[in-house]
């Protein structure tokens, strides 16, 4: 398989939080690359198509468009 993607893709397991309109959903973080990440979540109903993605231990706040949705897993590239 060819791999299309523009940055290299890195497993982690990082607690994060998607924030949007002054509410915070906690999420793992599975992919990281410096151009997006997969997102899990336990639920994916209420999510917008673009909020901030908050990694606490990395003290990053990441504005995200989704560009993908998956069972429990949300792909989104960093603005």
């Amino acid at each position: 398989m060819v791999e299309t993607r523009r940055a290299p893709r890195y497993r982690v397991s990082k607690a994060g939080t998607i924030d949007f309109g002054g509410r915070a959903i906690d999420c793992t973080v599975r992919d990281l690359s410096r151009t997006g990440a997969a997102i899990e979540i336990p639920n994916q109903i209420g999510i917008p198509q673009k909020f901030t993605l908050a990694l606490q231990g990395d003290r990053l706040h990441l504005p995200c468009p989704v560009v993908w949705r998956r069972g429990y897993r949300i792909g989104a590239t960093f603005d």
